[in-house]
C-alpha cells in the first residue's frame, strides 16, 4: 500500500482572511510606546514611515480576520499552496514512532515564507501612491522578496543588508539586484545612525538592529518614500498566517492533528504564521497543543532575554515595544542563520510567552546544521540555516517520543530552502563551523547599559 507524501491545497482553497491572535488572546499585548512622547501608539504616529493600511493593521486588537486584497491573493496563486509535506524519511533515520509533517515555504519565487508579507507591504504601499519603499535584510531572504514585490509592484526598492551576511551570501545580493533594487552593506556611511555606530566600532559587521535604523531613515530623507519590515512587528506575522491556515486544511487531508508545533525564531514572523492559527484552538477550544520557538544559542532572547520596553532597531528610531530583548545595542555572533540574529522578539509572541502558551528553546549552531544535514540527506531539500533550527527542535522531540514510545504528531516550518547558503555548509564540511554563546553576564551588562 502506497503512503501518500505531499498535501497541495487547490486553489480556490488558499486562504481569503489573515488571521489576528491578538482578537482572540485572553491578555492583550502592552502598547507599543511613541518613542518621543513615551505615550501609547496610535495608528497615525505610524503614517510617516509605513503605508496606513499597514498601521492600522498593527495596531488592531478587535478584529479576528482582515480580508487579503483580491490583487494581493491573486498573486499568492503564483506559488501557493505550499505543500504539506510527510517526513518519512526522516522519521525512519530517527527510528521515532513520531509522525513528522513539515510545511515547505521553500517553494515560493525567492525560496521562503517572506513573500508572503512582502507582496502585501507592497500592495498597500502602491495603492497609497508610493513611489519608493526601503527595508533591511540579513540573510537576504527579505531583502529578495521585497525587491521582487517592490517589482511587481512598479516600486523602487533600497535594501540594506547586514554586513556580516553581505559578504557571507553575495548570491543573495544578486537575487535583489537581478529585481532591480538597490542594495547597500549595513553599517554604512549613507545615513547618520550607520556613520554614528561606525565611528564608535569600525570594523561592526551589522545587526538587523543597524539595518533597520539605516532604512528607516533612508525612508524619512526620501520623498514619497515608505518602509516596509520583515518580521517582529505585528501586520507581517498577520500576513504569514496563511500558513498556518492552509497547514490547518492540509492536516485535515491528512486525517490528523499536530501535537507539538515548531518554527525557527528571529523576530517571530514564520513561527506566529504557522502557529497562531492552531493557537487559536488552544485558547478558543481547549486543545493542548505545544508550541516551540527554535531560537540560535548566540541569540537567545526567549529563553535568556529580559521583558522590557526596547527599541526595535539600534539607533532607537523605532517606538518603543514590550517585548522579550537582550538591548537594542546588542551584537550578535557571526552565525550563518543571519535572519535569526535580531535581539528582540515580537509584541505577540512576547505576550504568549509570559502566558504560557509557547515555550522557547535555544539551538547551538552545530547541532542545528546537524539537524539540516540529516533532513537533506533523507528528505532531498538544503534547507536554510534559520530552517536548521526548527529541525533541529523537531528532532530533539522526536527522539524523546522514540525514548517514550509516543507516536506524537509534529508540524514543522521548512521556511525556505540553504541553496543560495552552500558556503556556511562548505564550512560545516570542513569542520570549520563554530559554536557561539552568550553568557548571562553579558546579557546582564548589556540591558544595564539600556537602564542608563
Amino acid at each position: 500500500m502506497s503512503k501518500r507524501k505531499r498535501y497541495i491545497l487547490d486553489e480556490e482553497q488558499i486562504p481569503r482572511q489573515w488571521y489576528n491572535i491578538q482578537a482572540d488572546m485572553v491578555n492583550k499585548p502592552m502598547p507599543p510606546l511613541h518613542p518621543e512622547t513615551r505615550q501609547p501608539l496610535r495608528p497615525e504616529d505610524l503614517y510617516p514611515v509605513f503605508a496606513r493600511e499597514l498601521c492600522h493593521q498593527e495596531l488592531n486588537q478587535t478584529d479576528a480576520w482582515i480580508d487579503i486584497p483580491d490583487d494581493v491573493r491573486e498573486k499568492y496563486k503564483y506559488y501557493r499552496s505550499t505543500p504539506l509535506v510527510r517526513a518519512y524519511g526522516l522519521e525512519e533515520a530517527l527510528g521515532t514512532p513520531a509522525h513528522i509533517y513539515f510545511k515547505n515555504e521553500s517553494v515560493s519565487p525567492i525560496g521562503s515564507h517572506k513573500i508572503n508579507s512582502a507582496l502585501p507591504q507592497a500592495y498597500y504601499c502602491k495603492q497609497e501612491g508610493v513611489t519608493n519603499v526601503t527595508t533591511e535584510t540579513g540573510a537576504g531572504q527579505w531583502g529578495a522578496a521585497l525587491s521582487y514585490a517592490a517589482k511587481v509592484y512598479g516600486l523602487e526598492a533600497a535594501v540594506y543588508q547586514v554586513k556580516i551576511s553581505y559578504e557571507q551570501k553575495p548570491y543573495r545580493r544578486s537575487v535583489m539586484q537581478v529585481f532591480g533594487a538597490q542594495v547597500t552593506p549595513s553599517p554604512s556611511m549613507s545615513t547618520r545612525a550607520g556613520k554614528d555606530i561606525l565611528t564608535v566600532r569600525p570594523n561592526y559587521q551589522g545587526s538587523l538592529g543597524t539595518a533597520i535604523s539605516e532604512a528607516i531613515e533612508l525612508a524619512r530623507m526620501t520623498p514619497n518614500c515608505k518602509y516596509t519590515l520583515g518580521s517582529v512587528l505585528s501586520h507581517v506575522t498577520l500576513h504569514q498566517t496563511v500558513i498556518g491556515l492552509e497547514a490547518e486544511k492540509q492536516m485535515e487531508m491528512a486525517g490528523e492533528y499536530p501535537d507539538i508545533v515548531i518554527a525557527c525564531f528571529g523576530g517571530g514572523s514564520n513561527f506566529g504564521g504557522l502557529a497562531f492559527p492552531f493557537m487559536r484552538h488552544n485558547i478558543k477550544d481547549g486543545k493542548t497543543t505545544r508550541f516551540i520557538a527554535a531560537e540560535p544559542e548566540s541569540c537567545p532572547k526567549l529563553t535568556r532575554g529580559k521583558f522590557r520596553y526596547d527599541f526595535g532597531d539600534e539607533a532607537g528610531y523605532t517606538p518603543l515595544l514590550p517585548m522579550f530583548t537582550l538591548g537594542h545595542n546588542f551584537s550578535p555572533a557571526n552565525i550563518h542563520a543571519g535572519g535569526l540574529r535580531y535581539h528582540g522578539a515580537g509584541v505577540i509572541v512576547s505576550q504568549l510567552l509570559m502566558d504560557g502558551l509557547m515555550e522557547a528553546v535555544d539551538i547551538p549552531q552545530l547541532e542545528s546544521f546537524d539537524a539540516g544535514v540529516l533532513f537533506a540527506r533523507t528528505e532531498g531539500i538544503i534547507p536554510a540555516p534559520e530552517s536548521c533550527h526548527a529541525i533541529a527542535a523537531t528532532v530533539r522531540e522526536a527522539l524523546k517520543c522514540k525514548e517514550t514510545g509516543e507516536k506524537k504528531v509534529i508540524l514543522f516550518n521548512l521556511s525556505g530552502h540553504g541553496l543560495i547558503d552552500m558556503a556556511s555548509y562548505d564550512q560545516y564540511n570542513s569542520g570549520n563551523l563554530a559554536n557561539y554563546s552568550i553568557s548571562d553576564q553579558e546579557i546582564e551588562r548589556n540591558l544595564e547599559a539600556l537602564d542608563k
